[in-house]
């Protein structure tokens, strides 16, 4: 089976959380701190809300945060953020071959399905399964193993595609096949990124044939 991530990998959504947090931050004039960017680029959301309350000393609830978030994200998904290049091609070409895929992804579940059902895209997949659900983090390797179970697949016969060093580090140790795609958000780890993976590409248009 054939394992995607959302953000960076299918969508070019990276840097959208990055205006997001900008955005967010402006409104109660703050800014983001470089600490602040590193932890909740990584992290599930609910984890992500409450570091942001806590590192800037909101009064804000992490729920009323995450409800915030996603006001400001959804009209990026669902109308403007585009497909990374090669995304839809190589879908649709895994889907002719009859190769099972699904999407895993910490992208909140009605951003992501707003981006799959935007390009069409939500009839390829088997399933989603979203890392907030299971409650952990896709650098815990116990996320992997529970998205196995979830899937009822044997993580040694999944292949995943997934943009983060972290992700695709984590995954490999948890006995999948990894190709890393990359993403300019990441663009200072792609030796990293490199090293932790199978097969790392610049575009899945390279793997379109």
């Amino acid at each position: 089976m054939y394992l995607f991530d959302l953000d960076g990998t299918i969508t070019d959504t990276n840097n959208l959380w990055l205006e997001v947090d900008r955005e967010f931050l402006a409104c109660r004039g703050l800014s983001p701190t470089p600490e602040y960017t590193d932890v909740v680029s990584r992290s599930i959301y609910p984890i992500a809300a409450q570091f942001t309350r806590d590192h800037y000393h909101l009064s804000d609830a992490p729920e009323d945060i995450m409800a915030e978030w996603d006001a400001l994200a959804l009209h990026h998904y669902r109308d403007l953020a585009p497909l990374k290049p090669g995304a839809a091609d190589f879908l649709r070409q895994c889907r002719e071959e009859g190769i099972p895929m699904a999407v895993f992804t910490a992208c909140r579940p009605a951003l992501c399905r707003a981006a799959l059902e935007r390009f069409g895209l939500a009839d390829y997949f088997t399933a989603v399964v979203y890392a907030e659900e299971i409650g952990l983090e896709k650098r815990d390797p116990a996320c992997f193993v529970e998205l196995g179970r979830r899937l009822g697949a044997d993580l040694a016969d999944c292949t995943l595609f997934d943009d983060s060093p972290d992700n695709c580090a984590t995954a490999a140790k948890a006995g999948l096949d990894t190709v890393g795609v990359y993403d300019s958000y990441y663009a200072h780890r792609q030796e990293e990124l490199r090293a932790v993976c199978r097969r790392y590409v610049r575009s899945l248009e390279e793997l379109v044939k």
